[in-house]
């Protein structure tokens, strides 16, 4: 039932994003590469189902955050976010503390501080890894990157080997 929920939600936010293949690949990276990460640090199969759903909508806020803002700047995600997670969520029969967590992740995906938990951590350092390769990042950001937030082997491993650090 898992994997079916999680491919429905796949197939719900490429709904969703129809049209924009950029964000559409951009969501099935920061997938996979959470998936990648998640497994190799050892996640529960709980924690590891809430933190692939967490990367399929972690980006959900973007179009509200457009709509409202003309911008789709980090707060406006992070503020805008979690409502349209829960509504998504709760349609496909998503559970209460699969939901409540997925939308405190998609509100503070942004927020690089007090990072509570292994499944956040995981996923900024996913949504990291895409990003600096999306905005063609220089070395030098890549770096900086490296040194303020990768925790996990795993992460600190991909983005060594991805940039060349």
């Amino acid at each position: 039932m898992a994997d079916n929920q999680l491919d429905r939600l796949a197939a719900a936010m490429l709904a969703y994003y129809a049209g924009d293949p950029l964000r559409i690949q951009h969501f099935l990276k920061v997938h996979a590469f959470s998936r990648l990460i998640g497994r190799a640090e050892g996640l529960d199969e709980a924690a590891l189902f809430t933190l692939e759903a967490a990367a399929y909508v972690h980006d959900i806020g973007i179009k509200p955050a457009e709509a409202q803002y003309g911008s789709s700047a980090g707060p406006y995600q992070e503020a805008l976010g979690p409502a349209e997670a829960e509504k998504l969520l709760g349609e496909l029969g998503f559970e209460e503390p699969v939901i409540r967590r997925v939308c405190y992740l998609v509100g503070h995906h942004h927020t690089y501080t007090n990072i509570d938990g292994l499944d956040y951590q995981i996923l900024v350092e996913a949504d990291f890894l895409v990003n600096l390769f999306e905005d063609s990042a220089s070395k030098a950001a890549a770096e900086t990157a490296y040194a303020k937030i990768f925790r996990t082997e795993t992460g600190k491993t991909f983005c060594r080997e991805m940039f060349g650090l």
